[in-house]
């Protein structure tokens, strides 16, 4: 999951890692709080939702309110979903 992303914030070198493996960790709790059960094999949709939420949180991005309001969506899909839930 970081080389992805690290490939979509363009970044090439090491000097990040520790601070992107904390963003994804966090963004993996983020969707557990959400009621999202991750599968253990992460699928398209999952690595996509844990990307924006990255890309939200790295940096100061001039776009954070569009990542923001695309996280979320994500998230509420996700939440809702057959599959990435327990709700019984």
């Amino acid at each position: 999951m970081l080389d992805r992303v690290k490939a979509a914030l363009r970044i090439t070198s090491n000097t990040f890692d520790s601070e992107l493996t904390g963003l994804i960790a966090s963004a993996q709790l983020d969707l557990g709080i959400a009621g999202v059960d991750l599968p253990a094999e992460l699928d398209e949709v999952c690595k996509t939702a844990i990307i924006t939420y990255c890309k939200m949180n790295f940096g100061n991005p001039d776009n954070y309110d569009r990542l923001k309001k695309a996280y979320d969506e994500q998230k509420a899909q996700l939440s809702m979903a057959t599959g990435y839930t327990s709700w019984e």
